[in-house]
């Protein structure tokens, strides 16, 4: 990590300097690519303050905490920046997980539904990813009914929006589309 360090109100030296980017390669292991940390530490009257931002490639975190010791103020921060990286990580693997439709997850949740009488059912909703090919109303209502299906997603090969095709009562079939 490519760490720059500035001092205000303060004397330069070189063992705060080497302090605070020791501590900061710590980091390195949960940011991806290399990432450029900008250090500076401050003195006013009996406050020590330090503000650290780091930026990588796709998290740019900051911190600044103030103390009466500037050892203390880096530690500080850095504890905070720490906590906000792997917050941001949580949030990241969350989502991924999430639009990967993990059927682990959903398997665990079933069976721990199943298990769990007392607690009411929960409502799962079953993800069902799609390869199909534009095609037109007609070839969409044979499809339809080939599968036996209620209803059908469908891209309108005319109009190039998606469409959906769907069952009403009486056997009669319905169809939406979206007006822009």
């Amino acid at each position: 990590m490519h760490t720059s360090v500035t001092f205000k109100n303060l004397d330069p030296s070189d063992a705060l300097r080497d302090y605070a980017s020791e501590k900061l390669d710590r980091f390195d292991k949960y940011l991806d690519n290399p990432a450029e940390a900008n250090v500076v530490l401050t003195v006013e009257k009996h406050r020590h303050i330090a503000e650290i931002n780091v930026a990588g490639d796709r998290l740019t975190i900051n911190g600044k905490e103030e103390t009466g010791d500037m050892y203390t103020s880096i530690d500080k921060v850095l504890d905070k920046l720490e906590k906000q990286i792997k917050k941001g990580k949580q949030k990241v693997r969350k989502r991924r997980d999430a639009s990967r439709g993990k059927a682990r997850l959903r398997e665990e949740g079933a069976i721990s539904a199943l298990e769990s009488d007392d607690e009411p059912l929960e409502t799962t909703i079953r993800v069902e990813t799609i390869d199909y090919k534009p095609m037109d109303v007609e070839e969409a209502v044979l499809q339809m009914e080939l599968v036996d299906n209620q209803f059908m997603v469908f891209t309108n090969a005319k109009t190039g929006q998606v469409n959906v095709l769907y069952r009403r009562r009486g056997n009669n079939l319905g169809l939406i589309e979206p007006m822009m």
